[in-house]
This record gives C-alpha cells, sequence and structure tokens, in this order.
C-alpha cells in the first residue's frame, strides 16, 4: 500500500449516506459499510474523525420554513444528527474498533460531551471519534459544523463524501453536460456559488488553510486512496500568496 500522506482526516457524511437503498431512516447495511471503511482507514495508520449530517431523518431548515421556530427546528435537527451518530458508532464497536460519539449538547447519558482537548487524546489513542449535534448552536449547518471540529482538532484534510463523484458547474442529476472540476480554490467556490458547502463553512476552511476534498462514499476505496493523496473527486484549496 502507498504511504500516507494525512495523519488525520475528518469524513463528514451526510444523513442521506445512511439511507442505502431505503427512502428514509437508516439501512443497517450501509451502516457496516461505513464502519467498514472508517476502520479500514484507521488501520492504515490515519486517526479518524467523523461528523454525519441528519437529513435522513429530519432537516432543521425545512421545519423552519414549515413554520416552526428555527431555533426549536435547530434543536430537532441536531438530535437527528446524535441519532445518526450513534448508529454509525454501534456499526463501528460490532466491528470491533473503539469509537465515541462527543455531542456539541450535553447529554451524559447518550455520549460524550464535546471538548477539543478529550477528542484529540481519543483521536491519538486510536479512537474513531465521532462528533453529533454540529456545532452546538442553532443557525449552523453541519457542514460549518464539520469545518469548525475539522480546524479543531488540526485535521490535515477533510473529506466530504455524498452520492456525486465530487464539485460540478451544474447538477449532475439534472444536466447531462454538466463539467466536473478536478481543482478549485475557495475563492472561485464562492464566487461561483457552486454547491460544495455553505459559505461560512469555506470561509473557515479557507482562513485555516484547510484541504477539503468532495468525493462519491459509494465510489470502492475512495476514503483510504484520499488518505494517500490519490486525485479522487474535486479538491479544494487555498491559494498561497507568494510572500
Amino acid at each position: 500500500m502507498q504511504k500516507i500522506k494525512y495523519k488525520r482526516i475528518l469524513v463528514k457524511l451526510s444523513g442521506e449516506a445512511l439511507l442505502g437503498n431505503q427512502s428514509s431512516g437508516i439501512d443497517p447495511q450501509m451502516i457496516d459499510k461505513l464502519a467498514a471503511e472508517l476502520i479500514e482507514l484507521r488501520d492504515a495508520g490515519v486517526e479518524v474523525a467523523c461528523v454525519v449530517g441528519g437529513g435522513n431523518l429530519m432537516r432543521g431548515a425545512s421545519l423552519a420554513s414549515g413554520g416552526l421556530d428555527r431555533v426549536t427546528a435547530d434543536h430537532m435537527g441536531m438530535l437527528a444528527t446524535v441519532m445518526n451518530a450513534l448508529a454509525l458508532q454501534d456499526g463501528l464497536l460490532r466491528h470491533g474498533a473503539s469509537a465515541l460519539v462527543m455531542s456539541g449538547l450535553a447529554m451524559p447519558q447518550v455520549c460524550e460531551t464535546y471538548t477539543q482537548r478529550d477528542a484529540r487524546k481519543r483521536l491519538a489513542a486510536g479512537d474513531i471519534v465521532i462528533f453529533a449535534a454540529g456545532t452546538g448552536s442553532p443557525y449552523f449547518t453541519t457542514d460549518t459544523g464539520a469545518s469548525l471540529r475539522a480546524v479543531e482538532i488540526q485535521a490535515d484534510l477533510l473529506i466530504k463524501a455524498t452520492k456525486v463523484d465530487g464539485i460540478y458547474d451544474k447538477d449532475p442529476m439534472k444536466h447531462s453536460d454538466a463539467q466536473r472540476f478536478v481543482q478549485l480554490d475557495y475563492d472561485q467556490a464562492i464566487d461561483k456559488r457552486l454547491a460544495v458547502m455553505d459559505v461560512a463553512a469555506m470561509i473557515l476552511c479557507n482562513d485555516n488553510a484547510l484541504e477539503l476534498v468532495v468525493c462519491d462514499i459509494n465510489r470502492p476505496q475512495a476514503l483510504l486512496d484520499l488518505a494517500t493523496g490519490e486525485a479522487v473527486g474535486t479538491r479544494v484549496s487555498r491559494i498561497e500568496v507568494e510572500k
């Protein structure tokens, strides 16, 4: 196997990644598949963190647009991410990995409360750490939560694993002539209004020189290949200004 390029990686999974072939909820077979890939990454020598969205169960923004108080709706969305994180943790534990969920909302009967120091210690010890409940505050997406956690734990790479194989100039599901980008900088992604992550998340990544890759979670060995530096999906990085 090739040499690992990135020592610490945070993988951002959409809630939809847990659907499998279902229209809603959590597919146990998909949990097993994702758990096996995260363990493979960890066994290759990578410190692995993960953030899971909650869109397969509930979206706070959608509830708010339907009339619910935005803060209440966002808290409900955060709870959905905790449920997904617990399901993924269960899959990892069943596969023999040491894993834990750390939540931005305190719920000690269910999981640990997030602290930067404890997260780094557990990652260094070889645990797979799943961050849940976003930033712990309303009005922020799980993409922003993933970017924040990645910066806080000093991740070397942020992987956004989706159902498409990168970033396109338009929706490839609707347009057959959509063109995929291989490499972008954050300014380009923001200026072109590409559906990568929300602007706050991209600004946070850019300000902290955190590299981002968007890839297809269904591509075999995608995570492991990315860890070795292989060109997979679309890579987004900060423009380095010459001094």
